[in-house]
Formats: structure tokens, sequence, C-alpha cells
């Protein structure tokens, strides 16, 4: 997920930047409210310290609020009930206050986005994929590779077109085993995690007859190949 950290404190904006990348995010950090609006665009996820040099938090809060409609978790240095209602009231989904740690914070984070993303299944039952002579039929479940049957498990056929479905990206193992496994993002960056995706991935490579159907990109994802 690509995160926008607003916060003036140039110190902990970095620490709370390398821990998000240690869950699997790509994060941005500007340090003024007038930095973020320009750059909301790019985000997913922003998160607010309401404690800026050139704007009022509140005010930046509002206008990602009217602007983007992303979700803010919004950050309050006083520690009082006041600052974490005027929070709330100016738009953020959630507030926390300073000092807080960061499993506390991706617990919050995976909170807003169930609240924010009903459930919904990983297939669209409308939808067939082709990508050259790949070929993949939601309604049946079933995979052709040229006019080969490909017999897939529940999983694998869930991982490949979910790939597929997103063929214009790299898809990182965090985002898989959230989407398929659904496995929260804060419990997601574990190596036996990893490994679930990886022997899933080896085995559709399998199946499918090339590796190239599945390309790694090292230290991001994997994405759809062209066979």
């Amino acid at each position: 997920m690509r995160i926008l950290v607003v916060a003036a404190q140039e110190v902990e904006a970095k620490e709370l930047a390398r821990n998000l990348e240690r869950y699997g995010h790509e994060v941005t950090i500007v340090d003024s409210g007038a930095a973020a609006l320009e750059q909301y665009e790019r985000a997913n996820f922003v998160l607010l310290d309401l404690d800026l040099p050139d704007m009022d938090g509140l005010d930046v809060c509002r206008a990602l609020r009217e602007t983007g409609g992303l979700p803010v978790i919004a950050f309050a240095g006083g520690g009082t009930e006041l600052d974490r209602v005027l929070g709330l009231r100016a738009g953020a989904d959630d507030c926390l206050d300073k000092p807080f740690e960061i499993r506390e914070l991706a617990a919050r984070m995976e909170a807003v986005m169930r609240r924010r993303k009903p459930r919904r299944p990983v297939l669209d039952p409308k939808t067939a994929v082709s990508i050259g002579e790949l070929h993949i039929d939601a309604v049946s479940r079933k995979v052709r590779v040229r006019e080969r049957s490909v017999r897939l498990t529940r999983k694998e056929f869930d991982l490949l077109y979910y790939l597929a479905r997103h063929s214009e990206m790299v898809v990182t193992r965090q985002r898989l085993l959230a989407e398929i496994w659904e496995i929260p993002l804060a419990l997601a960056a574990g190596y036996q995690a990893s490994r679930t995706v990886d022997t899933h991935v080896n085995s559709l490579r399998n199946k499918l007859g090339r590796s190239s159907w599945i390309v790694t990109v090292r230290g991001v994802g994997f994405r759809v190949g062209v066979g």
C-alpha cells in the first residue's frame, strides 16, 4: 500500500517510514500541510501528524476528506480526549496519541481498511481473463494454456486469477496473503507466511508448464508474464 506520512519531525517520520516499509508498504514523507495536499493523490492511505508548521492539521484533515476521500489516521500530540475528538470530527478515520507502538498503528490501519472496504469475494463471477495463450474462466473456474486444460486447487486458481486481474502491476506477497488467504497485512510479513505464497507460485508454474507465466520481481513480489 502507498502511504503518505505527513509530519514535521524528520527523525520521527523516518523511523515511522522504516517500520511501515518492514510491513511491505511504500512510504512517502512530506513535512507540511501544503505538500500533503499536493501529493495525496499518489497515496492509498494518509498518516497525518496534526502538529504542522504551515497549516492547522485539522484543516489539512478536512481538505483531505473533501478532496480525496482517502483513509486518514491522525496523530495528536496533546494526549487529551479533546484532541482525539477534534481529529475525528475533522474527518480522520482514527486518531492516535503520540507516542504510539507500530503494532497498534498497523492494527488500526487494518481496522480502517476493513470498515472502508466491505467484504467481497476475490473473484468476479462475470469476468474472464485472457493473457496471450492463458485463458481463465471465473464462472467455471477453468484454466487453459493454449488448448490444454490445467487443473488447479482453489487457492492456486484464486492466486492466478488475482495476478491476472492485476496484470499491469507487481503484487507484493503481503497483498496476496491479505487478498487470497485473508491474513491481515500487519501479520503478513513473516517468513512462514511468505513461504505459503512461494509454494503456491512454484506449484502454479509447474502446472502451467513454464516458469515465465509468473515472474518474480526481486524484493517486491510477483506479476503475470507472457508464458
